[in-house]
């Protein structure tokens, strides 16, 4: 029932909305809208505070799932049963009935392929979801930095390939068992002696824990990703491999040109020098920075086997 209202002051009579109940003071928007978008806009929630936060976090979570299967193909698989899903509401919707019943058995099975189908995927994102920092195992002595710096820059000069893990939060407990148990504390000569080219434990990587190497001629998965570039060796893909399952940082030494790279989080940075390899372990392990920065200047500089100014990056897409 439509309801008129005068004002006074300027002789003009206002109109006011057509509304299921009267009102008073609707809104002049309400007027000019269609009936069905009136009736909509009134059955919305009004937007709270904890309703906009609400919003926030699922857009949040919807962003790490495309980060997370995006360029691998998991992401193939989920573009094919979000297609299933939508050819099945639009089978129920022009009422297909044949299409809609034989889509009807499949769609209980749904869930269980997809905890078979993304198990990796899950299994990355429940370990980063369950990463912390309040009680990182990193490495308490800048001395054992020193002593793997001091072993990746005589593998770097005489070219020698290397791989070294330094276990984080999440244990390498699966991977140190596939290699040979050392338990021993860590050295340049132990590290070196390890990865010579005529050693029994040259093939494989040394995992780290803590200040003592657990293990070496460790066998680690080798990443998938598509995007990866095909001029990438094997323990370079080993050592993506392993940081997308693990929070752990993985150091690389190439045998063809002996240039150092460091993977971290499913990323890879190539080509870096000692000093910045010795910096991504602090700040990895949460150690300060400035204190290592000034530890390098006390001092002398090591020599670096190459340029080492321009870092290449090689990520996920």
């Amino acid at each position: 029932m439509a309801v008129q209202q005068h004002n006074a002051r300027s002789g003009r009579i206002t109109a006011l909305a057509t509304c299921d109940k009267i009102s008073i003071g609707c809104s002049v928007l309400v007027r000019f809208m269609p009936p069905f978008l009136s009736q909509f806009t009134q059955a919305l929630p009004k937007l709270t505070l904890m309703g906009a936060l609400d919003i926030l976090v699922v857009a949040f979570l919807i962003y790490e799932l495309i980060l997370i299967v995006r360029g691998t193909r998991a992401a193939h698989i989920l573009a094919g049963i979000l297609t299933l899903i939508v050819i099945y509401n639009l089978s129920m919707w022009l009422r297909l009935e044949l299409l809609h019943s034989i889509l009807s058995y499949a769609m209980p099975y749904m869930a269980v392929a997809v905890i078979i189908l993304f198990q990796s995927e899950i299994r990355r994102t429940l370990a980063r979801i369950g990463r912390t920092r309040l009680f990182g195992r990193g490495f308490r002595r800048r001395e054992i930095i020193e002593e793997i710096l001091l072993a990746l820059n005589k593998l770097s000069i005489e070219k020698t390939g290397a791989l070294i893990v330094l276990e984080r939060d999440i244990g390498l407990r699966t991977f140190i068992e596939s290699g040979v148990r050392l338990d021993a504390h860590i050295s340049r000569d132990l590290l070196l002696s390890i990865f010579r080219k005529d050693a029994a434990l040259h093939d494989g990587a040394v995992i780290v824990q803590k200040d003592r190497i657990s293990a070496a001629a460790c066998f680690l998965p080798l990443s998938m990703n598509p995007a990866l570039s095909s001029k990438l060796g094997t323990r370079h893909r080993a050592a993506i491999g392993i940081t997308e399952e693990t929070d752990c940082l993985a150091i690389v030494v190439s045998e063809e040109n002996g240039r150092i790279s460091i993977a971290a989080f499913g990323e890879i940075d190539l080509d870096l020098s000692t000093e910045q390899v010795g910096q991504r372990i602090v700040s990895h392990f949460g150690g300060n920075r400035r204190l290592w920065q000034r530890a390098l200047e006390e001092k002398d500089p090591m020599p670096v086997p190459h340029d080492a100014a321009q870092i290449q990056k090689v990520s996920r897409p």
